[in-house]
């Protein structure tokens, strides 16, 4: 075919193909042309070395605020003192007998809660852009697959007719993630078929899974002898580090650093899997294997959370949205940094629970209800192309 040039001033590349790449009018795309007038600040950061900026300004606030955050509650204790505290810890320091209260309050009982907090924050802003690429779809979360209601009915299970009893504190964790395992085989053996797994049909089930999961959990709840085991049971499945200890800790962290690990190695077939199944096949990926290594990955992962926290919603759908308006969205980038703004929100949201009514404790999904709600409101009225065009 004879080239015909263009005339002058005109672009002789192809057109950007917005509906089949998702991201054409992504104004943080590096790809996308940018429009007339100065271009936004926040742009410098999707780059390699902007996102190595703000990984790095990132981490430094999170240690600061994990500092705070430990300190503050009830009982106040001064950062200075609190860094001593954990200097001691760390390094088999000594310290006076009458510290040995405050000691304990922040080695024994807030530390590993704040850490715990950090850890969830990270795997669930991590899941988020994992489960929102594998089903190619803005508006989903780490509990769209039913997983977390799943976990939610294995932990009312246990709760309420005492189960796992033998393993004592640590049975509503062991029947939550035995639940969502469940949760996660029935979506994926529904899910299947001769074609695949698809994006629409794991939501689709996911979904319905969920609701029949909820309706579960209702009536087991609304049948329990114990009022008692309800109230505790309900507050549970509206999230919580009320229960963290040092031994809770190895299991959920191994878990989200190994998640982020290979999610990060997959980074770009993610990208080359939003192009659609079909580019993704003639540039070398296979998006069904693709789709269930992501889905086993992300089960785990939720699961694990989930039988130590409880189910927190929002976080992983909030995070994936603020993060790529931060850095793009390429997913080498944005996996870089979500795991970072996950725990600096989770941390916060955590403090906030247990200081604006103490003694009492607020359910985590409240706070982060309450943030989340406008949050994605302005995000959607901001970045409307994300949520289904402008």
């Amino acid at each position: 075919m004879r080239h015909v040039p263009a005339p002058p001033g005109e672009d002789t590349g192809p057109p950007p193909d917005d509906a089949s790449s998702g991201r054409g009018d992504d104004p943080t795309s590096p790809d996308t042309p940018t429009p007339p007038g100065p271009a936004p600040k926040v742009r410098r950061l999707a780059t390699p070395a902007g996102t190595a900026t703000a990984a790095l300004v990132l981490a430094l606030v999170l240690a600061v605020s994990v500092v705070l955050a430990i300190g503050l509650g009830s009982a106040v204790v001064p950062p200075r003192e609190t860094v001593r505290y954990l200097w001691a810890a760390l390094s088999a320091g000594s310290i006076q007998a009458d510290e040995v209260t405050r000691y304990q309050i922040i080695w024994q009982i807030r530390t590993p809660r704040v850490l715990l907090a950090a850890i969830v924050g990270a795997g669930l802003g991590v899941v988020g852009v994992a489960i929102q690429a594998m089903v190619r779809n803005a508006l989903a979360d780490p509990y769209i697959l039913g997983v977390s209601s799943g976990a939610s009915v294995g932990a009312v299970l246990v709760g309420v007719l005492g189960g796992f009893s033998f393993l004592g504190i640590y049975a509503v964790s062991v029947g939550a993630f035995a639940g969502a395992l469940a949760a996660t085989l029935l979506v994926y053996a529904i899910s299947y078929s001769r074609m695949g797994i698809t994006p629409l049909r794991l939501v689709l089930t996911g979904v319905a899974l969920s609701f029949g999961f909820q309706a579960v959990m209702s009536v087991i709840v609304y049948l329990a002898p114990s009022n008692e085991a309800t109230s505790t049971v309900l507050f549970w499945t509206m999230g919580s580090f009320g229960a963290a200890t040092w031994g809770s800790l190895p299991v959920v962290a191994a878990a989200v650093l190994l998640g982020v690990v290979l999610l990060r190695s997959l980074a770009r077939s993610l990208d080359v899997t939003a192009l659609g199944d079909e580019t993704a096949a003639s540039l070398g990926v296979d998006s069904d294997r693709l789709r269930r290594r992501l889905f086993v990955l992300t089960a785990v992962m939720t699961g694990a959370m989930v039988a130590v926290s409880g189910a927190i919603g929002f976080v992983g759908l909030v995070v994936p949205h603020i993060v790529r308006i931060l850095v793009g969205a390429d997913h080498r980038r944005v996996l870089t940094v979500a795991p970072l703004a996950g725990a600096l929100l989770m941390v916060w949201v955590d403090l906030v629970s247990r200081v604006v009514v103490a003694p009492r404790e607020l359910p985590l999904g409240v706070i982060t209800a309450l943030v989340g709600v406008p949050v994605f409101i302005a995000l959607m009225r901001r970045r409307g192309y994300l949520f289904g065009g402008r």
